[in-house]
């Protein structure tokens, strides 16, 4: 505030969030990981939440799961990878740090969304192969 009771910043943006070196931090990597790894066991996933939605029997949803796994499985990973790529190079832009000097300054937080992803997958794997015995 100066003397007249204006504030004189009231024109500039908002700084961007940046960690203690300086580094953006802004790149939601826990969520893309997360949309990256649902996208890619939606396989599984899809006939599993339909079921419990009650739109299909058990048994439906565990053939349903079996045939998209089992013709489909690197299909849907790569549906996966390609909607985790589309993401990351987003909010990249977003942040106008698409270049290789913005992906070296977030490597960090690029290895946590491939950590975040690979870990939803794995767990989605298991809970969906543990139901399946429970449909037949």
């Amino acid at each position: 505030m100066d003397t007249t009771g204006q504030n004189r910043n009231r024109g500039t943006a908002a700084p961007a969030r940046t960690s203690g070196s300086g580094q953006d931090t802004g790149l939601p990597a826990i969520r893309i990981g997360l949309v990256g790894g649902t996208v890619g066991m939606l396989c599984c996933v899809g006939p599993t939440v339909l079921a419990l939605a009650g739109v299909l029997g058990a048994g439906t949803a565990y053939a349903w799961a079996e045939e998209l796994y089992g013709g489909y499985a690197w299909w849907f990973r790569l549906g996966g990878l390609a909607v985790t790529v589309g993401l990351v190079v987003w909010a990249l832009r977003r942040r106008q740090s698409c270049s290789l000097g913005g992906v070296r300054a977030g490597w960090r937080r690029l290895l946590l969304l491939v950590v975040v992803a690979v870990v939803t997958y794995l767990v989605l794997y298991a809970v969906t192969t543990l139901a399946g015995p429970f449909a037949r």
